[in-house]
C-alpha cells in the first residue's frame, strides 16, 4: 500500500485546488478521480480574495489571460412587479480596487490545474474512482477502483454534493430543491461590456452576464425547469435574439456561441464539514445557487483553512483530530453564505407583498446609502471584514468620546 500524507477525493476545481495547494506546502499528495467525460461550459467570478491565493499558488500568470475583470456589478429589478427596487450599481473604485475579481472559464482553468499538478513532485494524479473508504484513528484507507489501496493521515473529500467519502463518514445532510434550473452559455456581442456585469432579478431568477475577454461574456439564465428545457432546444438564431431582448439591447446585437447547458438548482449543507481525519471541500460540504459568485469563493476559503490547519510538511504524522478543528473554523463562514444566498433566491420567487417590499426597501438602501454600499462590498470580497469594519468604527467613536 501506497502511504500518502493526503488524499484528495475528486479533481474538480475543489479537489485540484487544493491538491495543487498541499503539495506546494511540501506533502506528499495524491489527487484520485476520473477526468470529467463533458467539458464544463460554465465560468465561475474569482473575487479579490480568492485571486491573491491564485497568485500566491504561482497560477494567476497563466490563468490571467483567460480572464475578464469585474470592475462594476449592475443589479437591475427586472421582475415587473408593484413593488421594484431601483438599480443598483457596485463599482470596485469605491473600495480601492481596481477589480472586484475576474470571470474564469472553468474548462481551461482546470486544463491550466492539471498541467501544474504534473509538475509537482509531492503530488500523483490517479485518474480511477476511490470506491472504498476507512477512516479510521490512526490512519485512513482509500480502496481504487482498479484494486490498489493507499493509505493516509487525512483524507480531503472534494467530491461533489454526492460524495461518497462524506457518506462512509456518516455524515448527514440538509438538502432542499429551488422550482429552477441554470442555463448556462456564452455569447458575443456587439458592443463592449466596460468590464461590467449586470445581473436582472427577474421572477423566475437572476439573468447575469459576467464579462469575457474582448465582446464576449458568459451568462446564467435562472428559470422555471421547464422553460429551461425549452430554452436549451432553441436555434442559435432565436436563442441570441431572446438574449439580447433579455438584456434590454444594452450590448446591441448578441450570437449565442455552441449549445447551451442546463443544470437544476437545489441546495445542500453538510452537518459536519470535517470528522477525524476527513474535511470536506467545496460542494461535498456545500451547495447553493449561482447568486452573487459565491461558490467557487467559498470552497477557496475552504482549501485556505484546510492548508493553513494542516501546515507545512514536517516529519510527523498529521493529528487525528485535523478533521474536528476544520469543522469548527468553516462553520460560520459557510452557514452564513448559504443562508444569505438561499434568502436572496427564495426573495425572488416569493409572490408575498411583504416579502417583495423588504427586498424593494433592502436596495434601495444600498442604491442610496454609501458606507452601507461599501460596507456589504467589502463582506463580499473579504468576507469577516465589514464586522471588523464596524468593529473598529464604535471602538474610534468610543475612543473620541472618553477622550
Amino acid at each position: 500500500m501506497d502511504h500518502y500524507d493526503i488524499v484528495i477525493i475528486g479533481a474538480g476545481l475543489a479537489g485540484s485546488l487544493s491538491a495543487v495547494a498541499l503539495a506546494r506546502h511540501g506533502h506528499r499528495v495524491a489527487l484520485v478521480g476520473p477526468r470529467p467525460a463533458i467539458a464544463d461550459g460554465r465560468t465561475t467570478a474569482l473575487m479579490d480574495q480568492s485571486i491573491e491565493y491564485l497568485k500566491e499558488l504561482e497560477l494567476w500568470d497563466e490563468v490571467a489571460p483567460l480572464t475578464a475583470p469585474l470592475v462594476a456589478i449592475h443589479i437591475i429589478d427586472d421582475t415587473r412587479r408593484l413593488l421594484r427596487a431601483p438599480p443598483v450599481n457596485f463599482r470596485a473604485a469605491e473600495v480601492g480596487l481596481e477589480a472586484f475579481g475576474y470571470n474564469i472559464p472553468n474548462a481551461p482553468f482546470l486544463e491550466i490545474l492539471e498541467r501544474c499538478e504534473a509538475s509537482l513532485p509531492t503530488l500523483d494524479r490517479i485518474a480511477v474512482a476511490a470506491t472504498v473508504f476507512d477512516l479510521g484513528d490512526v490512519e485512513a484507507r482509500v480502496g481504487l477502483g482498479d484494486g490498489r489501496m493507499l493509505t493516509a493521515d487525512l483524507i480531503v473529500g472534494a467530491d461533489g454534493r454526492r460524495s461518497a467519502v462524506r457518506q462512509a463518514a456518516d455524515i448527514d445532510t440538509l438538502t432542499w430543491s429551488y422550482p429552477q434550473a441554470a442555463v448556462v452559455l456564452n455569447f458575443a456581442h456587439e458592443l463592449p461590456h466596460q468590464d461590467v456585469s449586470t445581473e436582472f432579478h427577474t421572477p423566475s431568477g437572476p439573468f447575469t452576464q459576467v464579462p469575457l475577454p474582448g465582446n464576449r461574456s458568459s451568462l446564467v439564465w435562472v428559470q422555471k425547469p421547464r422553460d429551461a428545457e425549452e430554452t436549451v432546444k432553441l436555434p442559435l438564431e432565436v436563442l441570441s435574439h431572446t438574449i439580447e431582448e433579455r438584456l434590454h439591447s444594452i450590448l446591441g446585437q448578441v450570437t449565442a456561441e455552441g449549445k447551451p447547458q442546463s443544470f437544476p438548482l437545489s441546495g445542500m449543507i453538510a452537518r459536519r464539514f470535517g470528522k477525524g481525519r476527513l474535511m470536506l471541500v467545496g460542494e461535498a460540504a456545500h451547495a447553493f445557487p449561482p447568486i452573487g459568485a459565491q461558490g467557487l469563493n467559498l470552497s477557496l476559503r475552504d482549501v485556505m483553512t484546510a492548508v493553513e490547519l494542516v501546515g507545512p510538511a514536517t516529519e510527523g504524522r498529521l493529528p487525528a483530530d485535523a478533521g474536528d478543528r476544520f469543522d469548527r473554523e468553516r462553520r460560520m463562514d459557510i452557514l452564513s453564505r448559504t443562508a444569505s444566498v438561499d434568502l436572496l433566491n427564495r426573495s425572488l420567487l416569493s409572490s408575498f407583498l411583504p416579502v417583495q417590499a423588504m427586498r424593494a426597501v433592502g436596495l434601495q438602501l444600498l442604491s442610496s446609502a454609501g458606507p452601507l454600499r461599501g460596507l456589504l462590498m467589502r463582506e463580499g470580497i473579504h468576507p469577516g471584514s465589514a464586522l471588523r469594519s464596524l468593529k473598529e468604527g464604535l471602538r474610534e467613536t468610543f475612543t473620541r468620546r472618553s477622550a
